[in-house]
């Protein structure tokens, strides 16, 4: 839309649009119908020559179809944010070791962006199969955390035990599917949500033991007659003080 804009080109309206999940998406503009998908079944010499060289180079080839004949060849390379390999670094370092790239476009691509990044890869997948890999995992024992942006990453990461949707740049369905969402695109923010978790998690535990421990200590007091009913009852509203307190801390940064 830019570019056209840019070129003083009025954009035509697009009708019928439907999106193909793991395929491409169509629709109607004007007298033509239009597709743009990331597989073609074509024998066509020029076709096979520029897919292995687009795929030699680690990019995604696309295939604008109109009125059911090729019209033109596309690709598209992905490339990582500058901050990824430090988040994925700060990933590890908090003991989460096996991160893996789950993604819809073809072997080569995916490869060469896993192996840039120096993380496992599974390619080629639609969007049941991501729900697959991730139920998978959860059936052997592993507690799942799914990244996603896309409207195919959506089923997985509602099924996932935590699903993390980038919610600047994610289509709606990831960011509703998703249980957090990112408000800015800084890859560097995942680490920082499980760093939260991890430091909540420690605050509402120490807030159960330390009033499991008080309420047994006062109990013991009360049944032995060390301390009056009355009395013990209006010091049972000072672990919540002590709760508010503690829970204080996930504030300071």
């Amino acid at each position: 839309m830019k570019n056209a804009k840019i070129r003083g080109i009025e954009p035509l309206e697009v009708k019928d649009f439907m999106n193909m999940p793991g395929t491409g998406v169509k629709g109607r503009v004007g007298e033509f119908r239009v597709e743009v998908l990331n597989n073609l079944d074509s024998d066509e010499e020029m076709v096979t020559d520029a897919m292995k060289m687009f795929s030699s180079q680690g990019k995604t080839t696309f295939f604008l179809v109109i009125n059911g004949k090729l019209a033109g060849m596309m690709a598209a390379a992905d490339t990582p944010r500058k901050e990824v390999k430090d988040a994925l670094d700060a990933i590890r370092k908090m003991g989460i070791n096996q991160i893996v790239l789950l993604s819809g476009d073809k072997q080569a691509p995916v490869k060469h962006l896993a192996d840039e990044l120096g993380i496992e890869y599974r390619a080629g997948l639609l969007p049941e199969e991501k729900i697959a890999v991730v139920r998978d995992a959860q059936t052997g024992g592993k507690r799942v955390a799914m990244i996603g942006d896309g409207i195919n990453d959506a089923p997985a990461l509602a099924q996932a035990d935590v699903g993390i949707a980038m919610g600047v740049t994610g289509s709606d369905i990831a960011i509703e599917a998703a249980h957090i969402a990112l408000l800015r695109e800084d890859w560097m923010l995942v680490p920082r949500v499980f760093e939260i978790a991890r430091r909540t998690m420690r605050v509402v535990k120490s807030n159960i033991l330390f009033t499991a421990v008080y309420n047994l200590a006062g109990l013991s007091l009360a049944a032995f007659g060390f301390l009056p009913p009355v009395l013990a009852a209006a010091l049972q509203s000072l672990p919540d003080v002590g709760i508010l307190a503690n829970s204080a801390r996930l504030i300071r940064k």
